[in-house]
């Protein structure tokens, strides 16, 4: 009995033995998360950092979730991660010194951490401090917009060939300029878009350095991308202040997707006879003066999308008195811009050109300025929903001169427009008007406009000249201190 009760026993036992083994090899692990932050690395302050924890596991193969935090970083640092919940997080390394970061990876099996440790030197910038004279390429050297790449501490003067790569940022010394000379100076600039090349201050403040010159006259010279700021300390030329000047009848230059902002004076003063080989989507923004200082013979080259009216001293292209030579082969088209921006002529403008203005021109003209249509033709045809506007710089009744047409072209067309404010002092022949016709056959057709707030008459004709035979009933005529005609 005793033995079959040991042996009884001895089976039960072995079987208990069998069912704990069997339990023990269906318990799951607790955690199937290996957390792997990837390599250290080494880059240079001013740099964008990115990491990578995307060779983290899950040992079944079940999804997870990163998220990432700063363990360790430089004193005074304001670094933050973007995407941090994300594989592949990032963020600026805006001090020297060293950044650790966390990742703990997590789902329902549990959670693993890794760590990441990035140094990050400081790189000085380079110190450009002498005439450049043989060709030179500058290249970026951190990627950081905010950190200069080079340090320009007197002025500098470009002999040769200067090539700047795109990303790179240089930062002028007080009242410091960079001049592009001509007789071998050119300055390619081509930056991009997520790159753009930056001239700013060493203090980023409105008129702290003195600005850009251009002199040269290679057709090479290029701005792409390019930031001109905290410029206007001193005087470009004459007693213009600009964040950059293109000076000299045989300077040319090429300025696409260029902005100028924060300039103490314009963002780009264009002097007369310069070949503003081309211009497209440029901005101008927060300049003390207006965006752009150019003469009228370089309007033409101006295209519909630059921006002229973000926070300026004065939101128009302002163009100063001058000429529109004789070109019998072009006409001279004035477009207008998709800002609304109008043109500002400051004092006078005389034409001998084929001059075309397109709907939705506005000009507007400075006390006592005036328009004069020498030779060739004015041709100003807009729509009954897009009109031309001529008027005064104030838009006050006689507040400029007004409009005198010598030509005998029979081109000379105004309709669907807006005349006004003309005719604060006389424009021809003791008589004041907004608009004047006036010489041996010169000729001109008014149709479908208003004709207003003159300080004399809204139209003189001289006994010689001619206009069309119903000038008065095809046009509104409103608020003008004398007759709306003048016809001897």
């Amino acid at each position: 009995m005793l033995k079959t009760r040991r042996i009884l026993w001895a089976a039960l036992s072995f079987t208990l033995l069998l069912g704990s083994c069997k339990e023990d090899e269906d318990v799951k692990p607790s955690n199937t998360l290996t957390a792997k932050a990837g390599a250290d690395q080494n880059v240079n302050a001013g740099s964008v950092v990115n990491l990578d924890g995307s060779a983290s596991t899950d040992s079944e193969a079940k999804p997870f979730e990163f998220s990432w935090a700063f363990s360790k970083k430089p004193a005074g640092s304001t670094a933050n991660l973007a995407s941090a919940t994300t594989a592949k997080p990032t963020f600026t390394a805006d001090l020297a010194g060293e950044y650790e970061v966390e990742l703990t990876v997590s789902n329902a099996n549990g959670q693993s951490k890794d760590k990441v440790l990035i140094t990050v030197i400081l790189i000085e910038p380079a110190v450009i401090d002498a005439n450049i004279k043989a060709k030179l390429t500058l290249n970026d050297r951190v990627d950081n917009p905010a950190v200069p790449d080079y340090i320009v501490n007197a002025n500098v003067s470009v002999n040769a060939e200067l090539e700047i790569k795109p990303g790179v940022v240089i930062a002028f010394a007080r009242d410091t300029r960079l001049e592009i000379n001509d007789n071998g100076g050119i300055l390619i600039a081509k930056g991009e878009a997520e790159k753009p090349i930056r001239f700013i201050g060493k203090e980023t403040t409105k008129g702290f350095w003195s600005g850009v010159t251009f002199r040269s006259s290679s057709s090479a010279n290029t701005l792409e991308y390019v930031q001109v700021l905290h410029a206007g300390s001193k005087p470009l030329y004459s007693t213009t202040k600009a964040g950059m000047a293109v000076l000299g009848s045989q300077a040319e230059v090429n300025i696409k997707n260029c902005l100028f902002e924060a300039n103490a004076g314009y963002g780009l003063y264009i002097q007369q006879g310069v070949s503003l080989a081309s211009f497209e989507k440029n901005n101008f923004k927060d300049n003390t003066e207006a965006g752009i200082l150019l003469g009228a013979e370089n309007v033409k080259n101006l295209d519909t999308d630059s921006k002229f009216t973000d926070g300026n001293g004065r939101n128009v292209v302002e163009i100063f008195a001058s000429a529109l030579p004789k070109n019998a082969a072009n006409e001279v088209v004035w477009k207008g811009f998709k800002d609304k921006t109008p043109y500002r002529i400051l004092e006078n403008v005389t034409s001998d050109a084929n001059w075309k203005l397109l709907p939705g021109v506005t000009i507007e003209v400075g006390r006592a300025g005036f328009i004069t249509i020498d030779d060739g033709y004015f041709n100003a045809v807009g729509t009954e929903t897009n009109k031309i506007v001529i008027r005064g710089a104030e838009n006050t009744a006689a507040y400029w001169k007004g409009m005198i047409c010598f030509s005998t072209s029979d081109q000379n067309v105004i309709e669907h427009a807006e005349v006004s404010g003309g005719g604060n002092i006389a424009i021809v022949s003791g008589k004041k008007a907004n608009i004047a016709v006036y010489g041996g056959q010169a000729r001109m057709a008014i149709r479908k406009s208003v004709i207003s707030n003159s300080g004399g008459y809204g139209i003189f004709v001289n006994y010689q000249a001619t206009i069309n035979a119903d000038v008065e009933t095809v046009n509104t005529f409103k608020d003008n201190a004398q007759a709306k005609l003048l016809k001897e």
